[in-house]
């Protein structure tokens, strides 16, 4: 027997602002921005009383303070994040059949056949509740027959809202929106479409395919059959990811190699912690330098799987000394793991002390409770003010997806 489609989207509000006011309440009702403090950073994310004023994620910090100068910074908790993600896949993991976590708070699930045993908008309506209730997260949703209309569904009724597209209605629903809101749309596709008189959805789905495939291409005809209601990707299974990292851009370029050691060893530590906290062992480590002419070095070393810092730090400094050339302006540097497995940090027989193993679980349980950035090593004090943003992509590096929210 073969059912109908049944796509669901959602998409947790404002993630990482929602994350921030379970920690400090006072923040409910304010502009809020998270990301890089400094003139070089960007917004990651920011509350929708800050988006009144214009800003939007991926917009420079300092062209936001200058929107919203009462806007209250902060650089954000990628421990935080990456641990009420984890929260919510797994609500999610136990109640459907298939699930897709496009981003960090992002997932579509495939609920096709529910309907023959328990309606799919109540099922999904039961499962934004026990998100809420177990979470404290607000979260939005939206039901139709595939991902691109669930997706701008799930857009149009944020915050805290949902949706259901009937079938047959996806063509209706869409074509009084502008172009922009169908997913694959940026800027400069809006643009173009702009130029050539293009502003609602409704006028590119009268468009011959034919001229929009001369004018972009494959991307034309992809987006012709978006503005049509016409999607048939499927919803990818959840897989962990397998890799983690972190980078670090400098306000100034800089040849201090104490603060340069200081900061990659600090990335070390937070990256190993991230590691233990969702129980996983990386078997690769990988340094990054860029200096100030933008050219980029990379340092690759295999290790036997783990995730201890006594084991990963002095590997990474040894890599660095290696790689670095002190001769140079350091613009960035970086470090991943790579080759990730599950597992539990297991105690090393000739190396261990139980005093180690101890300390570890000590200092875990401790940053568990009060943030990644309470306990760290002496030495990697001067990385105090390190951002817990990834530069390259304004993301919270840690075990989580690409997302812009």
């Amino acid at each position: 027997m073969s059912y109908q489609k049944s796509i669901v989207h959602m998409d947790l509000d404002t993630f990482f602002v929602s994350c921030e006011r379970l920690l400090e309440p006072k923040l409910i009702g304010k502009p809020v921005l998270i990301g890089g403090t400094s003139d070089r950073g960007v917004v990651a994310s920011c509350s929708y009383e800050a988006r009144a004023f214009g800003i939007h994620s991926a917009m420079p910090m300092k062209m936001a303070r200058q929107l919203c100068p009462d806007a209250i910074i902060i650089k954000g908790n990628s421990g935080l994040y990456t641990k009420k993600s984890q929260e919510v896949t797994e609500i999610i993991r136990e109640n459907v059949p298939l699930f897709e976590k496009s981003s960090i708070d992002e997932f579509y699930i495939d609920l096709t056949g529910m309907d023959h045993f328990f309606g799919c908008m109540q099922w999904a309506t039961e499962i934004k509740k026990k998100i809420v209730q177990n979470t404290g997260l607000p979260i939005s949703f939206g039901l139709s027959q595939n991902k691109t209309v669930s997706k701008v569904a799930t857009n149009e009724v944020k915050p805290d809202n949902q949706l259901q597209i009937m079938p047959g209605q996806e063509k209706a629903f869409l074509a009084p929106l502008l172009v922009k809101k169908i997913p694959m749309v940026g800027d400069k596709t809006y643009h173009a479409l702009r130029q050539l008189g293009i502003k609602y959805i409704h006028t590119l789905q009268g468009m011959p395919v034919e001229l929009m495939e001369r004018a972009f291409g494959l991307h034309g005809i992809k987006m012709w059959k978006k503005a049509q209601g016409i999607d048939n990707s499927l919803v990818i299974p959840h897989q962990e990811r397998k890799s983690i990292s972190t980078e670090r851009t400098f306000d100034r370029d800089t040849t201090d190699v104490v603060k340069l050691k200081a900061i990659m060893l600090a990335m070390a530590e937070n990256l190993a912690f991230q590691l233990r906290r969702g129980k996983k062992l990386t078997a690769c480590i990988t340094i990054k330098i860029r200096y100030s002419d933008f050219n980029t070095y990379t340092l690759q070393n295999k290790v036997a799987h783990t995730a201890a810092d006594h084991v990963l730090i002095p590997k990474i400094m040894e890599m660095f000394d290696r790689l670095y050339n002190k001769r140079l302006l350091v613009r960035l540097i970086g470090v991943r793991y790579s080759h990730l497995a599950e597992g539990h940090y297991q105690i090393n027989l000739f190396e261990d002390t139980e005093e180690t193993i101890r300390l570890y679980q000590a200092m875990d349980k401790i940053r568990d409770k009060h943030g990644d950035r309470k306990v760290m090593r002496a030495s990697g004090i001067e990385a105090r003010t390190i951002s817990r943003f990834n530069p390259f992509t304004g993301e919270p590096p840690p075990l989580l997806a690409n997302r812009r929210n």
